[in-house]
């Protein structure tokens, strides 16, 4: 099979809800279960689209999850069983995809669900499939690359079929949870799927532009499933708005650009799959050729080595700092939290994350430093540590593409190290020893390196993921090393696609005056081509790498050197605040442990709302436009929010203990519509008014029309906000409008959801469509006038 997808086009079928709709289908039911209790109506359509010339059938397994199912009387192995088997049996000897599709819940640290806990859900699904006999995995509709990486990760090392993953993207060109085309391209074939790509979203006209983002870095195959243009209203009916003309128009055109997978997604139907396939059947395929780039990612942001001098910082590293032994040994977090902010602040584009301290258990410390760090800068993390179960742990609950530091030419390391890398899609540092020491020469040097590019390759790990650091030895012992090093640099990068690294720490040492051995050597070692020097960017050393970048054009129309050095700006100007920072700054930074202590060192000069209104709002504001401005993404969003909810934490603490009256801006109901079991939105949405000081009274998702208007008339609300992710759920939004107006209850009326627009929000019948969280906050001040 794998040889036939890169080799010719694929067409999927099309939508599975919505034509089930049309089956009778009604809001709330789980697709799923029709497998058992109605598999005439599931065998049908598999055989329409396989009619209309479908070369892979899609079991209707995307929601057969313990986490959904755990409210039905079914369980994964009665829907996945019946489902692949109602499939197999129409799809005449055409190929059958599993179909696994998100869990349902946000993992940490968005949501409460471990990533181990959605690995365990995936791989029971994964099991069963593969023993039911699919001939591949379809992962679909993934918001959360996070949630991506515990899918693929289940699928590879439960089954030997082939893995398929498509994201869904919003019309920023990110995911919900801010993952961009480029780092879902890098993080998801580093994991080794066999194709990839973009499906639900939007329509397919809208989606151009992100299928072109993907093309320029995937080397393997794109799938794209698009909608069939975006949901409208027509005589009370949820229906969208393309033909299938159209949307075959725009599928043409992915194909000539080098889209080799297709299908359909909501609204579609076998007429547009029929469409489709027509239009491919006299192509010729086109594959365009990837950029071959050297990149690390976090979950929302990509670090490209090579084309500009990036800095890796090396400050989180208990290797002669007392007081950071002292915080890893007191599981102080928040020490290293703030190293970490201020090293970015600093300018590093990349962390090296070092826990290696005796009294400690390295592994597990590593593992929460990367879950906390992950969760608050968008700062791509090296994982730092001279242990294999270390640094397996890490890159295996890293939300991103990590760098390995690292692996040497002895081959007990290459051995150890190496399946790791190509398992996790990691980059690695190559360090020029081997089982004689460090060469003296920098042609032996170039020899190991070689030996490492070399042996890499075996295991399928191709030079742009290796970086070669050349080892830097002191001057005030070795000092004929300190050039034969550098000029390793410029003998690797003449013969090798890798990149390099350089550590100039260990230069001077002995040395009386190390900062001028460092700056100069730093500076001489960019002059030979190094690539990613890993060093303090807290020091001068900063300067030496701005003001290199002016010199050599990296730096266009010198506008970083001069936003930083200019308008009479001093040196490192932008510094993390101390301990005693003030909480807008504690907030801003996430820092959750500090939030509780300040917000009641504050309580005993000021009064309670001030501190609301002086410090949380404010701080909230601004981590509000940062949002807005895409600088920060929604993990750093509800980052901020549950530090917040420390300090609220305290100041309820203290307003019980003096008998006084909860802070109140006002009473906001919130449910997710009857029939939709979904609530990621919503639980984002709470947490975010509770932090603005409003009351919010959760009615919970799947919630009936009647114990809405029943609830909004007790409470006498102002504001009630009301959810749906599904389309087929939308109408019971619409009902559920209906019903408050109908009973003449006076309330404003906010809505949101994936498939809500605007226009749509307005033909309901809401007050107000809220394209996110912080939205409705702005809503809600609006109304409430505060």
């Amino acid at each position: 099979m794998l040889e036939k997808f890169r080799n010719s086009f694929l067409v999927f079928d099309g939508a599975m809800g919505t034509m089930l709709q049309e089956f009778g289908l009604k809001a709330g039911e789980y697709p799923e279960t029709y497998n058992i209790e109605r598999a005439e109506i599931i065998y049908d359509i598999h055989k329409q689209y396989i009619e209309a010339g479908a070369d892979i059938i899609t079991a209707n397994t995307f929601g057969a999850n313990s986490y959904k199912l755990k409210k039905t009387k079914y369980t994964v192995e009665d829907i996945i069983n019946s489902g692949v088997a109602i499939a197999k049996k129409a799809a005449s000897g055409k190929y059958v995809a599993l179909d696994i599709g998100p869990i349902g819940t946000m993992l940490s640290p968005i949501g409460t669900m471990s990533f181990e806990e959605a690995y365990d859900i995936f791989k029971e699904q994964v099991v069963i499939g593969e023993k039911c006999g699919v001939d591949l995995i379809l992962i679909e509709t993934m918001s959360d690359l996070y949630e991506a990486k515990a899918a693929i990760l289940a699928a590879k090392e439960n089954s030997s079929l082939p893995v398929f993953c498509t994201m869904t993207f919003s019309d920023n060109k990110r995911t919900f949870t801010g993952t961009d085309p480029i780092t879902m391209v890098n993080v998801l074939e580093g994991l080794g799927v066999d194709a990839l790509g973009v499906n639900c979203s939007v329509g397919p006209k809208e989606i151009q532009n992100i299928v072109d983002e993907i093309l320029k870095y995937a080397s393997v195959p794109v799938i794209v499933q698009p909608n069939a243009g975006l949901p409208k209203i027509i005589d009370g009916n949820t229906v969208f708005d393309l033909t299938k003309d159209e949307f075959a128009d725009e599928i043409e055109k992915m194909a000539q650009k080098g889209v080799s997978i297709c299908g359909g997604c909501c609204g579609t139907n076998p007429e547009f799959i029929k469409e489709v396939k027509a239009r491919l059947k006299f192509m010729a395929l086109n594959r365009p050729t990837p950029k071959r780039l050297t990149c690390t990612c976090s979950s929302t942001k990509t670090v490209v080595i090579g084309q500009e001098v990036k800095v890796i910082g090396e400050r989180i590293n208990p290797t002669g700092k007392i007081k950071f032994k002292e915080a890893l040994k007191e599981n102080n977090i928040d020490l290293i939290i703030k190293e970490a902010i201020l090293q970015k602040e600093s300018g590093s584009d990349i962390l090296d994350i070092n826990m290696g301290l005796l009294e400690i258990d390295e592994k597990e410390m590593m593992k929460r430093v990367v879950s906390e760090l992950q969760g608050i800068i968008d700062t791509p993390l090296q994982i730092d540590s001279m242990k294999k179960d270390v640094i397996e742990t890490a890159v295996r609950i890293y939300n991103g593409k990590p760098i390995i530091n690292s692996v040497n030419g002895k081959q007990s390391s290459m051995e150890a190290i190496f399946p790791i890398v190509k398992k996790y899609g990691a980059l690695v540092i190559g360090l020029t020893l081997d089982e004689e020491g460090i060469p003296k020469t920098a042609q032996k040097r170039l020899k190991i390196a070689e030996k490492i590019i070399l042996n890499a390759k075996k295991y399928g790990i191709p030079e742009e993921s290796i970086l070669i650091d050349p080892i830097v030895l002191s001057a005030s012992t070795q000092q004929e090393t300190a050039l034969e090093t550098l000029k390793v640099i410029s003998l690797i990068k003449s013969r090798f696609n890798v990149k390099t690294v350089l550590g100039t720490r260990n230069i001077s040492f002995g040395l009386p005056n190390r900062k001028i051995i460092d700056t100069t050597y730093l500076a001489m070692g960019l002059s030979y081509g190094v690539d990613a020097p890993i060093i303090d960017s807290t020091s001068q050393m900063m300067d030496v790498i701005r003001s290199f970048k002016v010199l050599s054009n990296q730096d266009e129309g010198c506008e970083e050197f001069t936003d930083i050095y200019g308008n009479k700006k001093e040196e490192n100007e932008v510094k993390i605040m101390s301990s005693d920072g003030t909480l807008k700054d504690i907030i801003l930074k996430g820092l959750k442990e500090e939030a509780s202590r300040k917000t009641k060192e504050l309580l005993r000069k000021l009064e309670p709302m001030e501190i609301v209104d002086s410090y949380i709002i404010p701080a909230m504001d601004f981590v509000g436009q940062k949002y807005e401005a895409k600088e920060i993404y929604l993990p750093q969003l509800i980052r901020s929010a549950e530090t917040v909810k420390n300090a609220f934490d305290a100041i309820k603490d203290k307003l019980i203990e003096e008998g006084k009256q909860q802070i109140s801006k006002g009473k906001i109901i919130l449910a997710t519509v009857e029939g939709d079991i979904h609530d990621i939105g919503k639980n984002i949405v709470k947490l975010l008014l509770e932090n603005y000081g409003f009351e919010v009274m959760d009615l919970g998702k799947n919630v009936a029309i009647e114990k809405v208007v029943e609830v909004v008339k007790e409470e006498k609300a102002k504001l009630v906000g009301l959810s749906a992710l599904m389309t087929s759920t939308v109408e019971n939004m619409q009902r559920t409008i209906n019903a408050l107006r109908n009973n003449g209850i006076e309330i404003k009326i906010v809505v949101g959801g994936a498939v809500l627009t605007n226009e749509y929000a307005k033909k309901i019948g809401a007050d107000y469509f809220a394209k996110d969280a912080k939205d409705t906050v702005e809503i809600a001040r609006r109304i409430f006038m505060v």
